[in-house]
Order: C-alpha cells, then sequence, then structure tokens
C-alpha cells in the first residue's frame, strides 16, 4: 500500500493561498487505512479550514482515487459542488492528486498530504517500506526478504564490514538485512541459493516516468483465440 502522512496545516493553508472554497476528495483504500483520507481526516480537515475563515463545499470519498476514469465517474453526482469549489484539496498519495488534476483541467488542485514510501502495515497504523519499486524484483534469491530496500547501502551479495553483531551499521537500532536474508534462507533449507552471485542491477527498469500497456498484449491474445 501507498503510506502518506499529513501536510503540517501551516504549510496546507500556504499552498491554497487566497482560495476560499475547497471540494475535498479523500481515498477509501490507502489514504483511509493511514487515517489521513478517511472520514475522520476530512472532518478534521473541514474544521481546520473553517477557523481559517475557509469553506468547505462538499467531501466524498472515492473507492481508489488513483484509478482516475472510476474516479471521474464517481465524482460526477458531485458537479453542483466542484463547480462552486474554488479549488480541490485531495487527500490521498500523490497519483490521486494528480488524477484529480487530470479530472478538473480548469481548477486548482492540492495535496493534503506528502506521498512517502510503498509498505506493509504490520500493526494498525504502524507502516514498514518494504519495496523501493526498483523494477526488477530479485527477492525470489533472497528468502523473499528485499535487499535493495532493507539494506541502507542496497547491497546484494551479503552484508558490508560495518555490520556489528547482527545489527546495520547504518542504522544500528535494526538488524543486518543480510542477517535476516540468511536466518530466513536456513530456517526454510536454502542457504545454496547464497552461494549464487546477484549481478548487478539493470537501473533502466527503474526509469521515470514509467508506464505500462496491458492493452495491446490483450489484444493480441484474443486474435489468437479467433
Amino acid at each position: 500500500m501507498i503510506i502518506s502522512k499529513k501536510k503540517d496545516h501551516e504549510e496546507l493553508l500556504s499552498l491554497i493561498g487566497n482560495y476560499n472554497s475547497f471540494f475535498l476528495i479523500g481515498c477509501s483504500e490507502c489514504a483511509s487505512l493511514c487515517g489521513t483520507g478517511n472520514d475522520e481526516a476530512i472532518a478534521e480537515l473541514t474544521e481546520k479550514l473553517k477557523a481559517a475563515g475557509k469553506t468547505v463545499v462538499s467531501a466524498t470519498i472515492p473507492k481508489t482515487g488513483c484509478q482516475t476514469l472510476g474516479t471521474k465517474t464517481e465524482l460526477k453526482k458531485f458537479k453542483e459542488f466542484t463547480d462552486k469549489a474554488d479549488a480541490i484539496i485531495v487527500m490521498s498519495c500523490g497519483a490521486g492528486t494528480q488524477s484529480a488534476v487530470e479530472i478538473f483541467p480548469d481548477k486548482p488542485v492540492f495535496p493534503a498530504n506528502n506521498t512517502l514510501f510503498l509498505g506493509n502495515m504490520t500493526r494498525f497504523q504502524v507502516f514498514d517500506e518494504r519495496c523501493s519499486l526498483c523494477g526488477e524484483c530479485i527477492i525470489g534469491l533472497t528468502g523473499g526478504i528485499c535487499p535493495v530496500t532493507n539494506c541502507p547501502k542496497g547491497l546484494l551479495n551479503g552484508p558490508c564490514g560495518g555490520m556489528s553483531d547482527g545489527n546495520c551499521e547504518v542504522s544500528p537500532d535494526i538488524k543486518c538485512a543480510w542477517v535476516r536474508i540468511y536466518e530466513r534462507q536456513k530456517k526454510i533449507g536454502n542457504l545454496e541459493q547464497m552461494k549464487e552471485i546477484i549481478p548487478a542491477k539493470n537501473w533502466s527498469a527503474n526509469q521515470r516516468p514509467a508506464n505500462l500497456s496491458l492493452k495491446e498484449k490483450k489484444d493480441k491474445t484474443n486474435e489468437v483465440k479467433k
């Protein structure tokens, strides 16, 4: 899931400047689990904006804010309110905010949150980063633990010389990623795999901006079936 954190309120007020009326858009998925785009977050922001002399004309929580076409369809019933608003405030990740930019090309759109990382929720509203979105996943070779993300140095073939008592040199309060990988491989009887040298990563798979279309692949599959 995409982990987000609320912007400092003074920063948000600085962003929205002299705009006075707003339509708020949350997200029922990642941002809701982060507490940044759910009903409570919308109610809290509404009160803060009112205290600053601003008006919230209405708000909604789309099913998936980053699904541009679906969100656009959901927002049609709010057209009366979005037309009245000076600007849109999006309470989701950066992808959701940019969906709103496409949906409202003639209105200012502002993010209420900072987008942090791709992670797992280990306990309620406690999140750990697990994936760096590198474009070439190697965790099949490392016991399911990603050294690119979990090792601050991103080492691909064992720990650095600074590892001490199983802990990380850069962040001594965490266990070395490669110690974790070794313990995991040993537990599942797969230590032999650690003898394999992982080649340097192909970072071209992580070029920005990335895009992917599965449509052509599906069309060719349908042609074969015919």
